[in-house]
């Protein structure tokens, strides 16, 4: 495996994992206030803020720009969209002006810390998600839309 492919496949696992912790949460959750000013659906919309960043600096142009969230649903949809069109980028034959040891330090690795965020929140918020042996779960390079595998063995 490539290291572009490690990272298309690192965007997979983020897109099964996260989008467990999307899929099924009450409507209250989204505002949940977490104490700091922060809310769920404030995490998610920066999660989809650093792919956008990632895309940019694997184009060669760094740049941040931190969106105003949407709603839940919309939220989703962008998590999803922005999943996509980096993994599109990915997978093309386009430079990767970004060193990927960072990629996957920075953006990468920030958006699982969150996705595990929004995981706990939702245990606190009284509606967990299912654990699983993620180790056995069908996740698949490229597969980063809402659509994934059920579980193949949940605990």
């Amino acid at each position: 495996m490539t290291d572009r492919e490690l990272l298309r496949h690192a965007l997979a696992v983020i897109a099964y994992r996260g989008g467990k912790t999307l899929r099924g949460a009450p409507a209250s959750f989204a505002n949940h206030d977490t104490g700091g000013g922060s809310t769920p659906l404030k995490i998610l919309a920066h999660i989809s803020d650093l792919f956008d960043w990632a895309l940019t600096m694997c184009q060669g142009q760094t740049k941040w720009k931190g969106a105003e969230p949407g709603t839940w649903d919309e939220e989703a949809r962008r998590f999803h969209a922005a999943l996509a069109t980096l993994d599109e980028y990915l997978a093309s034959d386009a430079p990767i002006h970004a060193e990927i040891p960072r990629l996957l330090a920075g953006p990468i690795a920030d958006s699982l810390t969150h996705v595990g965020q929004l995981a706990i929140l939702r245990r606190m918020c009284g509606a967990p998600i299912s654990g699983e042996n993620y180790y056995v779960a069908e996740i698949v390079t490229g597969r980063v839309g809402a659509e994934q595998a059920p579980p193949v063995k949940a605990f």
